[in-house]
């Protein structure tokens, strides 16, 4: 049925459920696992107040981001291989995370896209806005969301 199955972490509960399932998914299918966790880059806005950080400092965040994100993609793979399934790492910079997810599906010829949702409404939505909702909406590869 399924190829390669990208799955997109952010570390929380709620994509480590997502995780789980896709490996669950995976191993069922005899497919491949492409876990992808989008880092974004240090923000650098100058508004009245703010301290502005060195070039190197800005650096040393963004390599300690990378740093994190590489643990939480060798538990996953680890969690992966444990089920007999063969898993593959990816970590993508960028400050628009759904684009990524996307870039990063076609990218490795991925032939689903399993996400989580965390099912914010109203406000909450609006504010924190939904990768997922973009990622369902731009995306021309299927996506299974889990909540």
């Amino acid at each position: 049925m399924y190829k390669r199955i990208l799955v997109a972490t952010d570390g929380s509960a709620l994509s480590k459920k997502a995780v789980a399932s896709a490996i669950e998914l995976a191993a069922t299918c005899g497919a491949e696992l492409v876990t992808l966790k989008v880092v974004p880059r240090y923000p650098q806005a100058y508004f009245e107040g703010s301290i502005p950080l060195s070039t190197e400092e800005i650096s040393r965040i963004e390599t300690q981001w990378t740093e994190s994100a590489q643990v939480q993609l060798a538990a996953v793979e680890k969690a992966a291989k444990a089920k007999g399934v063969v898993s593959k790492m990816v970590t993508v910079k960028s400050d628009v995370v759904s684009d990524a997810i996307i870039a990063a599906a076609k990218k490795q010829k991925a032939d689903l896209i399993v996400m989580a949702s965390h099912g914010r409404k109203g406000i909450k939505r609006l504010l924190l806005g939904s990768e997922t909702q973009q990622v369902l909406t731009h995306s021309h590869i299927p996506v299974l969301v889990l909540r």
